[in-house]
């Protein structure tokens, strides 16, 4: 497996892929000064030519970031399942998609491609995950939850069942949500709140 970015989300991982037996070979990184990520080479900026035939993840957190890079990458795309998460055989996973320690999928779950599910979140029954979603440490999404594209969804937070979150929304970490939020909001708080040039908005 080849790895898009030497960061902490990278070395993270690295350890998953171990966890399954899958060596990291390379890392590509737009940083001329990484030259290492622990044991494994950075060999540069991306470079369509090397290894052709290995599969790679884009180990990038941040969702806009992943979404660009993901544009310009010629490899195939691998998927990374940590063996300590539980996912259900009725759930799909789409390609480059990322599920991290301990976390869980449930029944009929749909992942979209270059999701992370990071360590501890839950997603539950019949929830829709659309490209490039990072659901964060230790986020729960009750039953039939949809989230679009780009979302994050931050540590700790709570999604109550039945709710639609919109595109290229930011859900503070620790956040309860429970109405539909529309595209391109940030919320916080508890219940979950719009935030409009910092301030809460009732």
């Amino acid at each position: 497996m080849l790895l898009y970015g030497a960061s902490g989300h990278a070395k993270v991982i690295a350890s998953i892929l171990r966890a399954m037996g899958q060596p990291v070979t390379a890392i590509f990184d737009d940083d001329p000064t990484k030259k290492q990520l622990g044991a494994i080479a950075v060999v540069g900026t991306y470079l369509p030519e090397y290894a052709p035939a290995s599969p790679l993840l884009i180990a990038i957190g941040h969702n806009a970031t992943r979404y660009q890079i993901a544009q310009q990458i010629r490899h195939r795309f691998g998927t990374a399942i940590h063996p300590s998460a539980l996912v259900d055989e009725s759930a799909s996973i789409g390609e480059g998609t990322v599920i991290m320690h301990g976390a869980i999928v449930q029944a009929d779950a749909r992942v979209g491609r270059h999701v992370i599910i990071n360590t501890g979140a839950t997603v539950d029954h019949d929830c829709q995950l659309d490209d490039f979603v990072h659901i964060a440490p230790g986020a729960t999404l009750c039953g039939t939850v949809r989230v679009g594209t780009q979302t994050l969804v931050g540590a700790g937070s709570v999604i109550a069942p039945n709710l639609t979150i919109g595109a290229h929304c930011l859900i503070a970490a620790g956040s309860v949500v429970v109405s539909s939020i529309p595209d391109g909001c940030t919320v916080r708080g508890h219940p979950a709140k719009l935030i409009l040039n910092d301030r809460m908005i009732e």
